[in-house]
């Protein structure tokens, strides 16, 4: 009797234990996702762990000592900063046309039909699935022949931007548009609402986060644009331009600031958004 009081709890133990291919099977979907994870941030903390490096040369490409001198100062190149800041201009003047003449199109996509409808829906893909060397040689090309090599600079640039972010901005807000409830608009119009009231108190607020989303990814395809860029530049010089010629001559630190200081912006921004999503639902 006492053997096999003894052998029945360690028979049980046994039945437990489990093969590392058994917890591989069960955990395979979390692997991956946290394998892809680190695939995706890897070279943005490569960048935040690199501005705090103090090269031994002009280029930072490998690490020599930990230093503070590169956030201190940020803006020790003025080359470097002005074309960040001729970046930032031309990524908030583009991001704002884009996103008025975008959303005005969806909204005309969406509540009206007309018969060139489904022509305009395929052309509106057109920018988004031509090559950026075609589309930035065209451009090139229109300019030279209309206002001259002497004449680009930052309307150029800003055009050009416009011009393929209206189409990102138009299927972002087409999809927020589509997934609408048109019951609440009808319920305004029941009670009364005229259709500017309906407009402002109803169908704007319900729009606004595909809106605010279409604006943000406008804003990070412009300003992190660099082909289209380069043909309608002319002598101006943005922040992705510079980068690009400064791995021929120098590659500071203060470049990963700039970049870190970007991302920890766009955690920022992220963050907050989704605090502010939390609270609005706790009110409701």
């Amino acid at each position: 009797m006492a053997t096999q009081t003894l052998d029945a709890p360690a028979g049980a133990l046994k039945v437990r234990r489990r093969s590392p291919l058994d917890w591989a099977k069960q955990h395979v979907l979390l692997v991956v996702t946290v394998l892809v994870f680190v695939f995706m941030l890897l070279p943005n903390a490569v960048i935040l762990w690199m501005s705090f490096n103090q090269p031994d040369g002009k280029f930072n490409y490998t690490w020599n000592k930990f230093s503070l001198d590169a956030w201190k100062n940020p803006c020790s190149n003025s080359t470097m900063c002005h074309s960040i800041g001729l970046s930032l201009g031309i990524g908030a003047v583009a991001t704002i046309i884009a996103t008025i003449l975008g959303t005005m199109i969806a909204f005309a996509m969406v509540r009206h039909r007309f018969k060139a409808r489904s022509g305009i829906n395929a052309l509106l893909f057109l920018p988004m699935a031509a090559p950026e060397v075609v589309m930035g040689a065209t451009l090139a090309a229109l300019f030279f022949n209309t206002i001259g090599p002497g004449g680009m600079g930052f309307w150029t640039i800003t055009i050009a931007h416009v011009m393929f972010c209206i189409s990102y901005v138009v299927v972002t807000v087409k999809s927020r548009l589509a997934g609408m409830d048109p019951t609440l608009e009808r319920a305004a119009e029941d009670l009364y609402a005229t259709p500017t009231q309906t407009f402002m108190k109803v169908t704007l607020p319900l729009v606004a986060p595909g809106i605010g989303a279409a604006a943000l990814l406008a804003f990070a395809i412009s300003i992190d644009d660099y082909i289209i860029t380069v043909f309608t530049a002319g002598n101006s010089e943005t922040f992705p331009m510079y980068i690009f010629g400064s791995v021929q001559r120098a590659y500071p630190a203060q470049i990963d600031v700039i970049g870190s200081m970007m991302l920890l912006g766009t955690m920022l921004v992220i963050v907050v958004s989704q605090l502010l999503n939390r609270a609005r639902s706790a009110r409701k």
